[in-house]
Parts: C-alpha cells; sequence; structure tokens
C-alpha cells in the first residue's frame, strides 16, 4: 500500500460520511417548510409542534453536515494538490457559485429562521425557511454539476496541461448533471422520508396521537413520489452511462464481452434475458460493451494500463442501491395503501418504519460509491487519471497520520450525532411533553 492507496481511502470515508448527512439535510429541510405552511394555513396547533420537533432534528443534521463538509474542501490542497491543478478553472466556478450563492442563501435565512419565530411576521418567518430549504437543493445542484463534469467533461480546452473553461453552461446543463441532479436530490428525498416514517413509527408504538400518523402520512407521500422520480431518473443515467461511461456500465453488471441482448444479472447466477439492453438503450437487442474488450480499446486509445474499476465493489453497490432502494419506497406504497381514508397504521408496519432505517441510507451510500469507484481509474475520464491526480512528495506515513485523525474525530462526531437525534427523538414533541395549550399561550422563541 503506498500513500495514492492511502490517500483514496481517506477522501473515501470522510466523504461517504459527510454524504451520510446530505441528503438528510435537502429533504427533511422541505418536509419542515411543508410543515410549517401547512400550519399557516391551517393554524392547527400539532402542525407547528410538529415543524418544531422534526426542526430541530434538521438543524441538528445541518450543523453536523457543515462541520463535516468543511474537511473535503481542506483535501484538495494536502493529498490532490495535482488534481486541483488541473481542474481548479474548472471546478472552481460552480463550486465557488455553491459557496456564494447556495451556501450563504441556506445559511442566512436558516439562522433568520431560527431566531425568528417570535420577531419575524408569520409570513416572513415561513418564507425563510423555504428560502433555507430551497438553498440546500441549489447546493446540491452545483456540487453535483461538477461531480459530473469529472464523469463527462464538456465545456472546456486544456492548455498547457490545464483545463481551462470555454462554457460555463455547458458545465452547468451538462447532460450527466442533468440527470444526476434530480436522480440524487429524489433518493435525498427517499432519505428523509424514511427518518420520518422511523421517527413517526417510534411514536405510534408508544401513542396513538393523530399527529404522530399525520406526520406518516406526509412522509409516506413524499416518498412514494420521490420513489418515482428516481426510478425516472435511473433510467435516464442508464442511458447516459452507456454511452458516456461503458466500463462502469460494464463493470456493474460483471460483463466480460461484448454482448448482443445482454442479460441483467440480479445476482450471480440469476439473469433476466436481454434486460440490460433495453434498460440502457431501450432497444432489448442492443450490444453492450464489456470489460475485456473495452480494456483493449482503452489500452489503444490511451497507452498501457488497468482502465478496470474494482468490479465486486461496483457490482454490489449497484444492487445494493436498487434492492434497498426499492424496498424502502414499496413499503412507503404498502403504507398508503393501508393508511388510505383515515385508516390506522397497523402497529407491524409502525415497527418495520422503525426497522427499515438504514435502508434508504445504504441505498444512496451505496449508489454514491457506484457512481465513484465505477470512474476509476480517472478522477476526470480520458483526461486524468488518479495516480497523476496526488500531490507529489506526500509520504506514506503522512497520509496514514490524517487518516487516523480523520477517522477517529468523524467516529466521535457520529456518536454525538446519534447520541443528539436519539435523545431528541425520545423526548417528543410538545404534545408529550406537556399539557397542549392554545396556539396563541405557545412560546416558540423557548424551543430555539
Amino acid at each position: 500500500m503506498d500513500a495514492l492507496d492511502l490517500a483514496r481511502w481517506q477522501f473515501g470515508v470522510t466523504t461517504v460520511y459527510h454524504f451520510l448527512f446530505v441528503p438528510l439535510t435537502i429533504g427533511l429541510g422541505v418536509f419542515v417548510a411543508g410543515l410549517q405552511t401547512a400550519w399557516h394555513r391551517t393554524g392547527k396547533e400539532h402542525y407547528l409542534r410538529l415543524t418544531k420537533f422534526f426542526g430541530k432534528l434538521f438543524l441538528i443534521n445541518f450543523a453536523m453536515g457543515v462541520v463535516t463538509g468543511i474537511v473535503q474542501e481542506f483535501q484538495f490542497g494536502m493529498n490532490w494538490s495535482e488534481y486541483s491543478t488541473f481542474v481548479g478553472d474548472v471546478f472552481g466556478a460552480p463550486l465557488a457559485m455553491e459557496a456564494l450563492l447556495a451556501f450563504f442563501m441556506e445559511s442566512t435565512f436558516l439562522g433568520l429562521w431560527i431566531f425568528g419565530w417570535d420577531r419575524l411576521p408569520k409570513k416572513a418567518h415561513l418564507a425563510c425557511i423555504w428560502a433555507a430549504a430551497i438553498g440546500s437543493n441549489l447546493s446540491a445542484y452545483f456540487i453535483l454539476a461538477a461531480n459530473a463534469w469529472m464523469k463527462h467533461p464538456v465545456g472546456y480546452e486544456v492548455v498547457d496541461g490545464k483545463a481551462r473553461m470555454t462554457d460555463l453552461w455547458a458545465v452547468l446543463t451538462n447532460s450527466t448533471a442533468l440527470a444526476q441532479v434530480p436522480h440524487v436530490i429524489g433518493a435525498a428525498f427517499v432519505v428523509a422520508g424514511g427518518f420520518v416514517l422511523a421517527v413517526s413509527g417510534y411514536w405510534l408504538l408508544r401513542t396513538r396521537a393523530g399527529m404522530w400518523r399525520g406526520a406518516a402520512r406526509g412522509a409516506l407521500i413524499m416518498t412514494a413520489i420521490a420513489g418515482a422520480v428516481v426510478a425516472g431518473t435511473g433510467d435516464t443515467s442508464a442511458r447516459l452511462m452507456h454511452e458516456q461511461q461503458p466500463m462502469k456500465l460494464a463493470s456493474a453488471e460483471g460483463l466480460e464481452r461484448d454482448t448482443a441482448g445482454a442479460a441483467f444479472s440480479v445476482a450471480p447466477g440469476i439473469e433476466i434475458p436481454a434486460v440490460l439492453s433495453l434498460l440502457a438503450t431501450h432497444d432489448a437487442g442492443a450490444t453492450i460493451q464489456g470489460t475485456e474488450d473495452l480494456q483493449r480499446r482503452f489500452e489503444q486509445e490511451f497507452g498501457p494500463g488497468d482502465y478496470r474499476p474494482n468490479q465486486p465493489v461496483v457490482f454490489w453497490s449497484f444492487r445494493v442501491m436498487i434492492g434497498f432502494g426499492l424496498a424502502t419506497v414499496g413499503l412507503s406504497v404498502l403504507g398508503l395503501w393501508l393508511t388510505r381514508g383515515k385508516r390506522d397504521l397497523p402497529r407491524w408496519l409502525a415497527r418495520a418504519f422503525l426497522l427499515a432505517l438504514p435502508l434508504p441510507l445504504a441505498a444512496v451510500t451505496a449508489g454514491w460509491l457506484l457512481s465513484e469507484i465505477g470512474r476509476q481509474p480517472w478522477t476526470v475520464a480520458g483526461e486524468l487519471l488518479t495516480a497523476a491526480s496526488v500531490s507529489p512528495g506526500v509520504s506514506l506515513a503522512e497520509v496514514a497520520t490524517s487518516l487516523t485523525v480523520f477517522t477517529l474525530l468523524y467516529g466521535a462526531l457520529a456518536v454525538a450525532e446519534v447520541v443528539l437525534l436519539t435523545r431528541h427523538v425520545r423526548g417528543g414533541a410538545e404534545e408529550e411533553r406537556r399539557p397542549a395549550a392554545a396556539p396563541e399561550q405557545l412560546e416558540p422563541s423557548l424551543m430555539y
């Protein structure tokens, strides 16, 4: 093992850990804004209670996401300076827009929302949480646009060994980004829906309060709709992968040779004929390129080297993403059917929601691994190899030290996150902590 291997491990550990907070922040912010909108329109007190309850969970998760996200910026200079030198002119533009526009908008209006409960007019205060939620989604857009450029670089030229941007609009409207953004944001809403369902399920097992049934119903609707978005954009992503990243597609299916009417592998030895060709091209008889044949072509185009990613990781990440994602969405569709009309949520289903909490998180993590590991051995497809991206002169001991420090620090933060979320969930909403009060008697400022 050398410094490159440890640098990749370090970036992978910190990125995956940070990404656990991102989808929950994106989806939960919109859910909280929806709850506050319902309170604003109806004046019903339980919507206010739910807004405060899930709002505090949102704030805990947001704060942890900010802390862990800062480390990502540092690593470009620590271990990946050659990468930063090559892509800085292109990659830096969407990241700057994310920081100066989206994150500024998100953090500013979130601060106004936190401290404005009893200081701002109701409509202005409601607008603040919506602005913060929109800022979170804009932030995701700019970051995903930058990430999509690494998979399918457009709007640039290479001058003196460095990528120079020639068309910002091409970068921001990259076909890969336009498919990836709704796919990832849809998955974020599935994660948030699964989280709300788990919390609601926990309280429905303890009390039959109608507010928790209402929260669960809202999460069920959000998860089902988001699941449909994920499926639709996943279809688009598969076709783009066939065109732009054929090695990733072949590795995800364990397909070694160019095959017409390629089958989809549910698991090793279990195949559905022609389905892979149908998914990738909408033509059941189309030819899908295999890893070994692609390897030979890439050697001719780019020179000697191994252009195949870690196939077992890519193969199983693809199946975990699909399987766990479908399980979460399927559970939400079942919940919608069983709670139609005014039917109560069955206790066994509430327990299932609680137990299923890890599924959407595992699905989005697997999807991220598929996306990033499947691009290897490139940091920028066709332009810059990962081996050429690492900082020169960084020793194995230095990377090992920083990896150890980050791993221990992130482990401590993980414990803090779980303790804070668990403590707040167990504390319940105001309905469980004190007798109900009339809306005009509530003191929102006491919550923050």
